[in-house]
């Protein structure tokens, strides 16, 4: 019975952190700007589903797993730069074709 009081005071510390203002509500509010209700809606939706993927994975043990494991920690570190330099690159050359 303890597990399941366990469970629900993580899934409410994760709620609170969720739902506080931060970098993300900036982003949602930009783009609601900038495109309108429905982008607004839709980037919300994203960020939101972003941050569960995250608290999932976490309490299946994927941060303990990352925090003891120098390899699996380097392996998503560097699989994340590859990422954002592959996004950096789509976004320069999307930017050179609308121009």
């Amino acid at each position: 019975m303890e597990s399941i009081s366990y469970w629900a005071l993580f899934f409410t510390a994760a709620f609170a952190i969720n739902i506080s203002p931060g970098p993300d509500i900036i982003y949602i509010l930009s783009k609601t700007i900038a495109g309108g209700r429905k982008i607004g809606i839709a980037s919300s939706l994203g960020v939101c589903s972003g941050a569960m993927v995250h608290v999932f994975a976490a309490a299946l043990g994927l941060s303990a797993i990352l925090a003891t494991s120098a390899i699996a920690f380097s392996f998503v570190k560097y699989v994340g730069a590859a990422y954002l330099i592959y996004l950096g690159i789509r976004l320069a050359l999307i930017k050179n074709h609308n121009a």
